[in-house]
């Protein structure tokens, strides 16, 4: 038996293998399976999510807390009750952050408001970031499911408040529409995310690579693009491309 009275899977107990890092709710204990092992680098205290659980489904209930009940009022009163119902779909605060997530269609809709409205003024769009939970949470993969996110890091300076937008698109239809017209700080943001995850931002002035050569095959930040790569020399040694060296387990 391990110290915390998990059973020992047999032939590993040298390696601090115990039932205690099996998959539970989603969530598994411990960097690498390890537990129990006097690790001192912090990482058999991490939770890594399995397939399922990384995706919060969930919505927060209110009152959400801090300053995020007011801003949450302002936004209702400023596009309306249905118009916020319709186009937030949940609210997740965590972390003393809070997360709007947004259909989409609506959030050229909220974007205005939140930043000109008198008791929201979210001048800053500080960061505009793309996400892809292909294998890493959420529902099993289909073509229907969307996994690339992105993600709205919104400040006001008025009010020295920060909130966060997060619009969630399919591989197969990834446009969102481009918020430079209310935010010119998004534009080479939405560059990036266009390039390294071929998020399409519909209205952007000029969407092109800003990263890879412009005739580049591929989006590299995508999950399922392969790593490839080409041989690297040194001190008379070959590195081989990340897809064809040794698998550790």
């Amino acid at each position: 038996m391990s110290n915390d009275g998990g059973a020992v899977v047999p032939g590993r107990e040298e390696a601090g293998y115990d039932a205690s890092t099996a998959p539970s709710g989603g969530f598994r204990k411990g960097a690498f399976g390890v537990s129990g092992s006097g690790d001192t680098s912090g990482f058999g205290g991490l939770v890594r999510v399995e397939p399922g659980g990384a995706v919060a489904l969930h919505s927060t209930e209110r009152p959400y807390g801090s300053y995020f009940d007011e801003v949450t009022d302002a936004l209702i009163e400023a596009v309306g009750e249905a118009t916020y119902a319709a186009a937030v779909s949940r609210v997740l605060v965590d972390r003393g952050e809070i997360t709007y997530f947004v259909a989409r269609e609506h959030l050229l809709t909220l974007v205005r408001p939140l930043r000109d409205d008198e008791a929201l003024r979210f001048e800053l769009c500080s960061s505009v970031s793309g996400v892809d939970y292909l294998d890493s949470g959420g529902p099993a993969v289909d073509p229907g499911r969307p996994r690339l996110h992105v993600v709205y890091h919104l400040t006001s300076m008025t009010y020295r408040r920060r909130i966060r937008l997060e619009v969630a698109v399919t591989a197969e239809d990834p446009h969102v529409p481009s918020v430079t017209g209310i935010y010119p700080t998004a534009d080479w943001h939405e560059r990036e995310a266009w390039d390294m995850f071929g998020i399409v931002f519909d209205g952007h002035p000029a969407l092109t690579r800003i990263l890879m050569p412009d005739d580049w095959d591929g989006f590299p930040q995508r999950k399922d693009y392969p790593l490839g790569g080409i041989p690297v020399e040194y001190h008379d040694a070959t590195i081989p491309p990340p897809d064809t060296r040794r698998a550790y387990r």
